[in-house]
C-alpha cells in the first residue's frame, strides 16, 4: 500500500486524515479495486495511532463505499461504480481531463507539489496591500458595505481602467466598460450575447480549458485554430473560416496560456484583416499581459475596439479571492453585456472593487508587479535549466510570466501526469488544453510552482 502520511500536530483529526488519504489514493487510482489494506493492527502499529482511529476510519471508508468488509478476511479497495457511458471519456482510468485536474489541484492543495497549476503560491500575492486596504474599507461609513453595486460596477474604477487602457493605446470612456467577477465571468457574458446551439466558434489550439467548457455547455461548436511562435496560424484561421463561418474568436494574446507565446504585430494585423473581411467578432483575452515586462502588441490597440471586445482581470496578479475583472468593447455592446450581467448574477461586488481601486491608486498594485516580474523571470530561468537539463524541449522561451510549454522524451503526457499524481505532484499534461482533448505530447509548466526538487527527481526517473 502507498505511503499515508499522519500528523499528529495538524488541526484535523487523525480519522479523517486516514479518511482523506486513504479516499484521495483510490480516487487517483493509487490503490486499485481489490487491494487488500493493511489490518488495523499493521496500520496502527506502521502509524503510531490507536486500534480505536484505525477501526473508526475504516467503518467510516466502508460507509462512504471506498471499502469492503470481508469477515475473517480483511478489508478491501472496493470496486468504483462505472461512470454513465455517456461521460467515459471523462474517465481518470483514461487520461487526466479537465474537470480531473480542477478537482485535484483546488483541494487539499497543501500534500501536493503542483508544477501544474494555473495561480501563483499565495505567499507571493499582495497580501499587505490587501489587508492594509481592507482595514481601510472596514473604517468607513457606507451602504456599499451591505448594498447592491451598481450595474456596471464601482465607477472610481472604470474611470481609473480608462486611464490605464488609454495607456495601452486603448482609448475608452467608463460607459465601454463593465466590471466583472473575472475573466471567466467576461467570457460568459460574450457567450450568452453571441451563441447560439450549433454556432461554431474559433479558440486556441492549445488554449484556456475552462472556456472550452463555458462555450460547450451553450451548444457551441469548438474550432481550434493552431498557435505558432508568434500568436495563431492566420493560414489555418483563414481556411477554417472559410469552412467553419464561427461568429467569435476567442483568443489569449500576450504570455498564451499554456504557450508562454505573444502574438506578433504581422499576426495581429492579419487578423483584424480576417475578422473585417468575413464579420468575425474577436474577443481577446489579456489576463496575463501585466506579467509582460514591455510593451506588447495587443488587438484592441491596433482595431480600438471596431471588432475586438477586451477581457482582463487582476485574479492572477493580486488575488483570485476578490474575483476583479473587466470588459472593454463599443458602447451599445457594453450596454448590453451589461444588461446579460444583471439578469444572469445581479451586481458584482462593490467592496471587491473598491478594495482593488485602492490597490491601483495608491501604487500598491504597481509596487506588487515590479517586485513579481523579477521573481518570475528568476523562476522561470531556474526552471527552463533545469527542464532542458531533462532533454524536455520548450514550445518558445517566454517573454514573461508564470508558464513554459514543454515536451518530455515520451509522447505520452496524460500517462506521465498519471503516474505523477500517484507520487503526489499534479501535472498539466497537453490534452487538457486542446479543443476536443486530442493527443498531446506536451506539458504546462508553472514556473512559481516548480521549485521543489521532488518534481525534478521524479521526471528524471521519468525519463530513465
Amino acid at each position: 500500500m502507498p505511503v499515508v502520511s499522519l500528523n499528529p500536530k495538524d488541526d484535523t483529526p487523525l480519522i479523517d486524515q486516514i479518511v482523506r488519504a486513504v479516499r484521495r489514493l483510490v480516487d487517483d487510482r493509487a490503490l486499485r479495486t481489490g487491494t487488500r489494506l493493511p489490518s488495523i493492527r499493521a496500520f496502527a502499529q506502521d502509524h503510531g495511532v490507536s486500534r480505536f482511529t484505525v477501526v473508526q476510519a475504516y467503518d467510516r471508508l466502508v460507509a462512504m463505499g471506498y471499502l469492503q468488509s470481508r469477515l475473517g478476511s480483511g478489508f478491501y479497495v472496493a470496486p468504483r461504480p462505472p461512470a454513465p457511458a455517456a461521460e467515459s471519456a471523462w474517465s481518470p482510468d483514461h487520461a487526466i481531463d479537465v474537470v480531473w485536474l480542477l478537482r485535484n489541484t483546488l483541494t487539499e492543495r497543501s500534500t501536493k507539489l503542483i508544477p501544474g497549476a494555473w495561480w501563483l503560491p499565495a505567499a507571493w500575492m499582495e497580501g499587505t496591500g490587501i489587508r492594509k486596504s481592507l482595514r481601510s474599507l472596514s473604517a468607513r461609513q457606507g451602504e456599499f458595505l451591505t448594498a447592491y453595486g451598481t450595474p456596471a460596477g464601482y465607477l472610481p474604477l472604470r474611470e481609473l481602467l480608462c486611464s490605464r487602457l488609454a495607456g495601452m493605446g486603448v482609448p475608452v470612456d467608463a460607459g465601454q466598460l463593465v466590471l466583472t467577477a473575472g475573466v471567466t465571468h467576461a467570457l460568459d457574458l460574450v457567450t450568452r450575447y453571441f451563441i447560439r446551439a450549433g454556432d461554431a466558434v474559433l479558440v486556441d489550439d492549445p488554449g484556456y480549458f475552462i472556456l472550452y467548457g463555458g462555450l460547450k455547455s451553450f451548444g457551441a461548436k469548438l474550432v481550434g485554430v493552431p498557435w505558432n511562435r508568434d500568436g495563431p496560424d492566420t493560414q489555418a484561421m483563414e481556411a477554417l473560416i472559410r469552412e467553419h463561418r464561427p461568429r467569435l474568436f476567442f483568443t489569449n494574446t500576450i504570455l498564451h496560456n499554456p504557450t508562454g507565446a505573444c502574438i506578433s504585430q504581422a499576426v495581429a494585423h492579419r487578423i483584424l484583416q480576417l475578422a473585417e473581411k468575413y464579420d468575425l467578432m474577436v474577443v481577446e483575452d489579456d489576463i496575463y499581459g501585466d506579467f509582460h515586462p514591455g510593451s506588447p502588441t495587443r488587438l484592441a490597440s491596433l482595431d480600438q475596439l471596431q471588432r475586438v471586445i477586451y477581457v482582463s482581470s487582476f485574479s492572477k496578479t493580486v488575488s483570485a479571492s476578490l474575483r476583479v475583472g473587466y470588459l472593454a468593447c463599443k458602447r451599445e455592446l457594453a450596454a448590453q453585456l451589461c444588461d446579460i450581467k444583471l439578469l444572469t448574477g445581479l451586481t458584482t461586488s462593490e467592496i471587491n472593487e473598491r478594495l482593488m481601486y485602492q490597490l491601483l491608486a495608491e501604487g500598491h498594485y504597481r509596487k506588487h508587479m515590479e517586485k513579481l516580474r523579477a521573481r518570475l523571470q528568476a523562476a522561470r530561468h531556474r526552471t527552463i535549466a533545469r527542464l532542458e537539463g531533462l532533454g524536455f524541449t520548450l514550445h518558445a522561451e517566454p517573454e514573461g510570466g508564470m508558464f513554459l510549454w514543454a515536451k518530455p522524451h515520451e509522447d505520452d503526457s496524460a500517462a506521465l501526469a498519471g503516474r505523477a499524481a500517484q507520487a503526489g505532484i499534479m501535472l498539466a499534461p497537453g490534452h487538457i488544453f486542446r479543443p476536443h482533448q486530442e493527443a498531446s505530447p506536451w506539458l504546462r509548466f508553472n514556473t512559481a510552482h516548480s521549485e521543489d526538487e521532488a518534481i525534478f527527481r521524479f521526471l528524471a526517473g521519468a525519463a530513465r
